[in-house]
């Protein structure tokens, strides 16, 4: 769905003033992101840096570039160990992924809310293509002022968020963070449903975070032109029609992608029936919003609302 008002979207490798549009993709979590970015990475239109998440504008709003600092630098460090005896196209990557990693720490290490250093750091190589891009799940739990200053990063910024089944999504984020956690394949069930429980508690006592859809919809079309605000299910995005729609708001022209392909999806775990009820029941109201601003849900959405009972 794009909301009322969208513009034509421009013919394949046109850019406003020679400069490419910027889309901020700002999730949901474990909503399609990564299968998003590996299909846009493969893009002729497109021309993304090998790093996914970039952070920059959580940086900013929660001042914790250390925390990205540290990582960036392991990051480098382990890419430095793998360099060794690669050759051809897979040093090439390397090297590539490196130079990315080595670019963006020299951004985030000046600790500064520089617009045209991030703007840099994306176009960086960057060959006439028509969209440069930043896919940080992260970003969608942040207050209407980032939002605001995401605006101002190019000429022609667009946004994304896609959305995926909140039972599903929000089991899925938590088995992810089960299995970081867990070191004993053993563990991992219990872990994951008693991270489950805790998520649920934290739902329920009304501390959102990146479950909350319509807080994140509300904040985004706040400050956000409806020509330049994409809202789309994950569902949708993963078929030829919906993906056709997506490439017409970016602005690109058709691409190959692998619908059958699933990125990160995690290790498969039931979520047990009582705890799929309460979650439900805590998510409700995200089923709610969402249902007032598209009111045909994916099959999936009503297999939740049709199947899991209290």
């Amino acid at each position: 769905m794009c909301f009322p008002g969208m513009t034509r979207p421009r013919h394949k490798g046109q850019q406003v003033g020679g400069e490419p549009t910027v889309l901020i993709c700002v999730g949901a979590t474990k909503a399609g992101t990564s299968w998003l970015f590996d299909h846009l990475s493969t893009h002729d239109d497109c021309h993304l840096r090998s790093i996914k998440e970039l952070h920059w504008f959580d940086m900013q709003h929660h001042h914790n570039h250390d925390r990205y600092i540290t990582g960036l630098t392991r990051r480098a460090a382990s890419l430095d160990a793998g360099q060794a005896g690669l050759t051809g196209r897979a040093a090439q990557r390397a090297a590539r992924k490196r130079a990315d990693v080595a670019d963006w720490l020299a951004v985030v290490s000046q600790r500064a809310d520089d617009l045209a250093a991030y703007r840099g750091y994306l176009t960086g190589g960057w060959q006439g293509q028509a969209l440069v891009a930043d896919l940080t799940p992260g970003y969608a739990p942040l207050p209407e002022a980032s939002f605001r200053r995401m605006t101002e990063v190019a000429a022609d910024t667009r946004f994304l968020y896609l959305l995926r089944d909140p039972v599903a999504r929000l089991w899925s984020q938590v088995r992810m963070m089960a299995r970081r956690q867990v070191t004993d394949a053993a563990d991992y069930p219990k872990r994951a449903t008693a991270l489950m429980r805790q998520e649920i508690a934290r739902i329920t006592t009304g501390q959102p975070d990146r479950e909350d859809y319509a807080g994140t919809i509300t904040r985004l079309q706040a400050v956000v032109a409806p020509a330049r605000l994409k809202v789309m299910f994950q569902d949708d995005m993963l078929t030829p029609p919906g993906l056709s729609r997506l490439w017409g708001f970016l602005g690109i022209g058709a691409g190959k992608a692998d619908f059958a392909r699933r990125v990160l999806e995690g290790a498969p775990l039931a979520l047990p029936a009582r705890l799929a009820a309460k979650a439900l029941a805590a998510l409700r109201p995200q089923y709610d919003f969402v249902a007032r601003l598209f009111p045909e849900l994916p099959a999936s959405w009503h297999k939740t609302l049709n199947e899991v009972h209290a």
